[in-house]
């Protein structure tokens, strides 16, 4: 199923929107894998007889990404924003070059408005709470739908109690899409923030972002997108989609963890207060008071996770290169394909809808998902089992978990056998 697909050489750093040639760029793969389409030996962690379909839950990291690491914490290895000596102005450059490629990857109107973070956990917190303390009141609303992960929820439900807010929760449609007619319908000028994810971590299903974008300015309210499965599957452009808030983790888009980021207009991040405190994110310290650094400084506290800025960057170059519609067309045709052949075999439940975004989630009769894991593990085939931190969507859809398989540009039509023939043994072993 990987045929066909061709990647040109990944730029170094020092190419358009990177940083200096210091080592720290991303060297162009075998261009032998590419015209075969073998995009499987880019990636170390996997080897020849080991399925990996967990990509929801974390990417593999192709070499390039490694060795990128590797060099960051080797011989190009300094802080950043400090030193006056070369290596340290060098890897600030590398530094400040992945926060470009991201603004880049997001088409972002300036690097100054991406904030480099933890990832999205991190990235909603410090929204929740520094835009959401200073907006929100006794009496303002939040939208959320059933699908969100707990990292949508939780600060949210956070914020709330602090400040006295009302969370409303969006059904969804019969086939696992946020319900946008029901917020639509719903929604009021008492709602100050609709929080949704891009695309389901647990049933793959896309949001109509654009829709609700429309929805939530309707009536004055601003839209968070949670990213962590869209940014490495489908092209965002967050003027044309028209959210205020955009965030997603590194290691999903195949960089390293610990590594992720916030996108919001300048303006916004502007007038947003700080949220941590301590070096590089002040402009003057006295025990007067403090002033700070203009956006994003004012919101990356402490010595950054350089390394994982630089993986990231490697990341990005690496997905760019082979192109986010290439990889959706792939991953979607290998999910059709599982798609296909698990909801011929019988007693298997296949939730979701049929156009999802490279996640699968179902269940195999009354086996527990933990049960079906542990078997296909056996069989040299990772899926996820368990509620995949959406416990709200899990009693929506009135399991206590579900199986996962979820694919990546690595995944072709090798790991689908091997995923249908062990659930065929699960079957087996429990009639």
């Amino acid at each position: 199923m990987s045929e066909g697909l061709n990647v040109s050489p990944l730029p170094l750093a020092g190419g358009a929107g990177g940083g200096p040639e210091t080592g720290t760029g991303n060297p162009s793969p075998n261009p032998s894998r590419r015209r075969e389409g073998d995009y499987r030996a880019d990636f170390p962690g996997l080897g020849d007889s080991w399925h990996y379909l967990d990509t929801a839950a974390t990417a593999q990291k192709p070499q390039v990404v490694l060795d990128a690491i590797a060099r960051a914490y080797g011989p190009d290895y300094a802080t950043v924003h400090r030193g006056v000596y070369e290596r340290s102005a060098n890897m600030t450059l590398a530094y400040e070059a992945s926060r470009r490629r991201v603004a880049g990857l997001l088409n972002a109107a300036s690097e100054n408005e991406i904030v480099l973070t933890s990832g999205a956990t991190d990235s909603i917190n410090l929204v929740a709470e520094s835009w959401g303390n200073a907006n929100l009141g006794a009496g303002d609303r939040i939208m959320l739908s059933q699908l969100e992960h707990h990292s949508n929820i939780v600060p949210w439900q956070l914020l709330a109690e602090r400040v006295g807010a009302q969370i409303d929760v969006a059904p969804l449609t019969a086939d696992g899409q946020i319900d946008l007619d029901w917020i639509e319908e719903n929604i009021t000028e008492q709602h100050k923030l609709v929080a949704l994810a891009h695309v389901s971590n647990v049933l793959g299903s896309l949001l109509d972002a654009k829709r609700a974008a429309t929805i939530a300015h309707d009536v004055g309210a601003k839209l968070l997108l949670d990213g962590c499965q869209a940014a490495p599957r489908v092209p965002v452009d967050v003027q044309d989609l028209g959210c205020d808030f955009y965030v997603f983790s590194g290691h999903k888009i195949y960089g390293p963890t610990g590594i992720g980021a916030l996108w919001a207009p300048y303006e916004t991040l502007d007038a947003m207060p700080p949220w941590k405190g301590g070096g590089s994110m002040i402009d003057r310290v006295s025990f007067d008071g403090t002033t700070f650094a203009p956006p994003p400084g004012k919101f990356e506290a402490g010595t950054p996770h350089i390394a994982g800025a630089v993986g990231l960057d490697a990341a990005i170059q690496y997905v760019e290169a082979i192109g986010l519609d290439t990889i959706s067309a792939h991953e979607n045709a290998t999910l059709a394909q599982a798609r296909e052949a698990l909801s011929g075999i019988n007693s298997v439940r296949v939730f979701g809808p049929d156009q999802s975004m490279g996640i699968l989630s179902f269940a195999v009769g009354d086996v527990h998902p933990h049960d079906v894991a542990t078997i296909l593990d056996e069989g040299g085939v990772a899926i996820r089992a368990g509620h995949h931190c959406a416990q709200p969507l899990m009693d929506y859809l009135g399991v206590p978990a579900t199986a996962r398989a979820s694919f990546g540009i690595y995944s072709d039509e090798r790991d689908v056998a091997a995923l249908v023939d062990g659930i065929e043994r699960v079957r087996k072993i429990f009639g």
